[in-house]
């Protein structure tokens, strides 16, 4: 796969906020200034093969990482080797990436556009949108938990990998662990879910295996998140917030180790169930 960016400011430092960052002034009697650097926010949208798929709200951080990571955990690709190129473009605030993908992928797109359009009517709907929010998917295999060695000190790990949320704050942390126990990937995002996604990108890209570790998540643990987890084969998720009901009832019905780090408690096994 190759990748060409038509702009030099894609990259991860054009993503960091201007130093001097924005000015405010404190609501009270002393009305103090000051400056504070914010989390940078732009929209990317998204193209197969020539075809406008999705328009999101993102960080400009690790972009093709993103893109990547989204095609997988929507199913536009099955796997990273049908993403034959990503060109990236910016117009002023907003980025554009033109994917091109294989052609039983961009059949599979379009079919699935095509059932879609059939519920214009009333919006997307019913059996549609139920098979979007709770999809079927394939059962991982058995895998150990990771040593509670690893999990010791994480949450301060964390915090000094997390370098743009250090600047800004307002910023979601997606990270993979090895077998090591070293944090060896970060990426951050405005949305969790595209913090997760840059983090499945960026594994495909280095070609780790998702399996040899466990991902974290410093958000709330929603559903989308342990699709996406299943969808990109890892054997464990680390939440630094607690798993809804249906997250659990999902992580353990796909095999999923799903792991809850609470402040100041041990870590808690959801699944497998104990």
């Amino acid at each position: 796969m190759s990748r060409r960016t038509a702009d030099p400011l894609t990259d991860d430092r054009a993503a960091a906020p201007a130093p001097d960052g924005y000015a405010y002034v404190e609501l009270d009697e002393a009305a103090h200034h000051g400056h504070a650097v914010l989390a940078e926010e732009c929209a990317l949208a998204i193209a197969y093969n020539g075809i406008s798929h999705a328009v999101m709200m993102v960080s400009p951080s690790a972009l093709e990482d993103f893109v990547v990571g989204f095609s997988l955990t929507s199913a536009v690709v099955a796997a990273a080797e049908d993403i034959y190129d990503i060109q990236l473009k910016r117009a002023g605030e907003a980025f554009s990436a033109e994917v091109q993908i294989a052609s039983r992928a961009f059949w599979a797109l379009k079919q699935q556009r095509r059932n879609l359009a059939g519920t214009s009517g009333c919006g997307l709907c019913g059996v549609e949108a139920l098979e979007q929010a709770l999809p079927q998917l394939d059962t991982l295999s058995l895998n150990p938990l990771p040593p509670a060695a690893h999990l010791a000190e994480l949450r301060t790990r964390i915090g000094q990998v997390q370098k743009l949320a250090r600047q800004s704050g307002a910023l979601h942390a997606a990270l993979f662990v090895d077998e090591s126990g070293e944090i060896v990937l970060c990426r951050e995002d405005i949305g969790r879910h595209n913090a997760l996604d840059k983090l499945i990108g960026a594994l495909n890209r280095e070609h780790r295996d998702a399996r040899r570790g466990f991902a974290v998540v410093t958000s709330r643990c929603s559903l989308e998140l342990i699709h996406k987890a299943v969808r990109a084969g890892f054997a464990s998720l680390v939440s630094l917030s607690a798993p809804t009901d249906l997250c659990v009832r999902w992580a353990r019905r796909h095999r999923l180790n799903l792991i809850h780090l609470p402040h100041h408690s041990p870590p808690r096994v959801y699944s497998p169930a104990p």
